[in-house]
C-alpha cells in the first residue's frame, strides 16, 4: 500500500491542521515543532549516550554551569563560586528561587547527588571525582568541592555541553538510580515540563512552558544567559524520510530541523522562508568508528589500524553528501580542527589512508577471515550513508563483515553492553560526534575513557595514562595543548577511535522565527513563533 505524505507525517507525530482553520485558530493550536535526527527512546541523559536524549534533557533539566557562544563557561543555576588560593577548594552558591517541576526547591544536596551520579558515568566526571577529597552540601544553597589533587578543568567539567551533561535532578532520584540504569521519573528544573502522557517512544515527545522557571537576567548566549521561554507548547519528533522533513518544514507543519538533509541544501538556500545555521568550530561533527577492543579481532592493534587505513575521509564525506563547503577531508585532528586543542602531531599516521595498506595490515595481523559484526544505524540520515561507505570500504579491504542493520535506539543499547558476539555483541559501530564531545581530551571517546571500567569499548593504552594525568592536573593552557597533542599521537598510533572526516551539517529553520540561538544543536528557549 502506498503511504501518503499526510499519513507519514501523522505517523511521525505531526498533526496536520485542516486547511479551513483560521489563521488565529491555527496559531493557537500549533505548538513549536522541531525534528530531531533519530527517535527518542531513552529519557535519562546520564544513562544514555545519544544526542537525541541530550536534546530532550536541555528542555527539561538545567545545569550549574553553561557554555556561551564563544566557548566560555558561565554560571547558570549557580549564582557564583569562590576558589581558594591553592585552587583545591571550590565554594559554590546556588541562585535563589530554583524549583523542580513538582514545586520542590532545588537544593545543594540535589546538586551533590546529581554530580556524583554523573561522575559514575561520564569520562570527565569520573576523573573529577577521582581527584576529589569531598563533595558536600553545607546548607540549602551552598556546597563545597574539595580536591585531593590539582584538577585543571573544574568548570569545563561542570559546564560540559554534550554527552554526558551534568544535569541536575532531585537527590531522591539520583541517589536511588545507578548511572547505568534509566531513571524512572523525569523531574527537572528546566524551562520546559515534559508531558509523559504525550510521549510516543521513538516518535514524539511533548513539552509545556514551565511558568515557574526563573531565567537569568543576562541575554541568552549559546547555552548560557537567560533561558527565556516564549513558547507555550513544544513537540520534538522524528521523520525517517528526509524529503518529508523538508516538505513539512516548507509548508510550516514543522518549524526547525536539527540537521538539514544535505541533498536538499541547495534548494533550501534559495528559499527566503528558510534560515540555514552558520555555527562552526565545536559545532562541527566528526564521523568516527567505534571499535570493541574487548573482543577479537580488535583486541589486536594491527586490526584497528587496518580500519583506520580503510576509512578514506574524502571518500567517506563525499559518499555521505558532505562535499565542498561542508566537508573538511584534510582535517586530521582527533580534537577537531578549529577547536582549542587542535593539533597536527601524529596526523601523518592517518593523513593518507589506503586500502592497500589496510590489506597489508590485515595480512600482518594474521587475519583469517573471522566474522566482524558491524551495527548499521539504518534509520539515521546522518549515519546511514556513512555506514554504507564504511561497509563498502571495509569489504574492499578484506574484512568479513556481518552487517546487522537496525534503528539507532536499538543499536545504542547494544553499543554500551559487553556481550559475546553470539549474545548480541558487536565489533564496530559507525558513529558521529560533535566538537562539543571531541574537543576536550577528557571527554574525547578515543582518549578520555582510557583504562576505565565505566565504558564498554575496552581500550587501555599504558603510555596514555600518565599523559592524561598530566593534562588533567594542568591549568596552564599552553601546557595543556602540548599534552593534548601527545595524547592525539598516542591515540592514532593505537587506533583507539578512528576518525573518518570532519564536516558541518547545519540546522535549518523557518525564517519567520525570531531569537533562534545558532549553537550547533537545538536550543529551544528564546525562540518566538509568530502567528500565521
Amino acid at each position: 500500500m502506498q503511504i501518503t505524505r499526510r499519513q507519514a507525517l501523522a505517523g511521525a507525530g505531526i498533526t496536520l491542521i485542516s486547511a479551513g482553520a483560521s489563521s488565529r485558530a491555527r496559531a493557537q493550536a500549533a505548538p513549536f515543532r522541531f525534528i530531531v535526527n533519530v527517535g527518542l527512546q531513552n529519557l535519562d541523559p546520564i544513562s544514555s549516550p545519544s544526542f537525541v536524549t541530550r536534546n530532550f534533557a536541555y528542555l527539561v533539566f538545567d545545569t550549574l554551569v553553561s557554555m556561551d557562544s564563544k566557548g566560555a563557561y558561565k554560571p547558570q543555576m549557580l549564582q557564583g563560586w569562590e576558589i581558594s588560593g591553592d585552587n583545591l577548594t571550590w565554594n559554590f552558591t546556588l541562585r535563589p528561587g530554583l524549583k523542580f517541576h513538582d514545586g520542590s526547591d532545588v537544593t545543594a544536596e540535589d546538586c551533590v547527588a546529581s554530580l556524583k551520579r554523573w561522575g559514575g558515568r561520564d569520562s570527565i566526571g569520573r576523573r573529577l571525582l577521582a581527584s576529589t577529597e569531598s563533595l558536600t552540601a553545607t546548607d540549602a544553597r551552598h556546597f563545597v568541592l574539595k580536591l585531593a589533587k590539582p584538577f585543571g578543568g573544574v568548570l569545563e567539567a561542570l559546564g560540559k555541553p554534550s554527552v554526558h551533561v551534568p544535569f541536575i535532578m532531585p537527590a531522591r532520584i539520583a541517589n536511588a538510580t545507578p548511572p547505568s540504569q534509566q531513571v524512572q521519573e523525569i523531574m527537572g528544573s528546566g524551562p520546559f515540563i515534559f508531558q509523559r502522557a504525550g510521549w510516543i517512544p521513538g516518535e514524539r515527545a511533548s513539552f509545556t512552558r514551565n511558568a515557574n522557571y526563573v531565567p537569568r537576567e543576562e541575554p541568552a548566549d549559546g547555552l548560557a544567559g537567560g533561558k527565556v521561554v516564549k513558547l507555550d507548547r513544544v513537540e520534538m519528533a522524528t521523520m525517517a524520510d528526509p524529503g518529508l522533513r523538508v516538505a513539512a518544514l516548507q509548508t510550516g507543519e514543522v518549524d526547525y530541523l536539527e540537521y538539514a538533509p544535505v541533498d536538499y541544501l541547495p534548494r533550501l538556500r534559495t528559499n527566503r522562508q528558510m534560515t540555514i545555521a552558520q555555527a562552526g568550530g565545536q559545532a562541527n561533527l566528526m564521523y568516527c568508528a567505534s571499535l570493541n577492543h574487548f573482543l577479537p579481532p580488535f583486541d589486536n592493534v594491527l586490526m584497528r589500524r587496518a580500519v583506520q587505513q580503510a576509512l578514506d575521509r574524502t571518500e567517506v564525506l563525499a559518499g555521505a553528501g558532505f562535499g565542498e563547503g561542508l566537508g573538511q577531508p584534510d582535517c586530521a585532528s582527533l580534537f577537531m580542527c578549529g577547536a582549542p586543542y587542535s593539533s597536527t602531531l601524529g596526523s601523518d599516521i592517518i593523513q593518507q589512508p589506503s586500502l592497500d595498506r589496510a590489506k597489508a595490515l590485515l595480512q600482518q595481523a594474521g587475519y583469517k577471515n573471522e566474522r566482524v559484526v558491524l551495527l548499521h544505524p539504518a534509520d539515521s540520515p546522518l549515519l546511514n550513508p556513512y555506514g554504507l561507505v564504511m561497509i563498502d570500504r571495509l569489504k574492499r579491504a578484506g574484512f568479513n563483515l556481518d552487517v546487522q542493520a537496525s534503528d539507532w535506539a536499538s543499536i545504542a543499547q547494544r553499543w554500551v553492553q559487553r556481550q559475546p558476539l553470539d549474545q548480541g555483541g558487536w565489533n564496530i559501530v559507525p558513529v558521529v560526534y560533535t566538537g562539543f564531545d571531541l574537543a576536550n581530551p577528557l571527554s574525547n571517546m578515543g582518549v578520555g575513557f582510557n583504562c576505565t571500567d565505566n565504558q564498554p569499548w575496552g581500550y587501555c593504552v599504558d603510555e596514555m595514562s600518565p599523559v592524561l594525568a598530566q593534562f588533567e592536573a594542568e591549568s596552564d593552557p599552553a601546557k595543556r595543548r602540548e599534552y593534548a597533542a601527545q595524547l592525539q599521537k598516542i591515540s592514532f598510533e593505537n587506533a583507539t577511535f578512528p576518525i573518518a572526516g570532519q564536516f558541518r551539517s547545519p540546522a535549518v529553520w523557518r525564517a519567520e522565527l525570531k531569537g533562534v540561538i545558532d549553537f550547533g544543536f537545538p536550543v529551544i528557549w528564546n525562540i518566538e513563533k509568530p502567528a500565521r
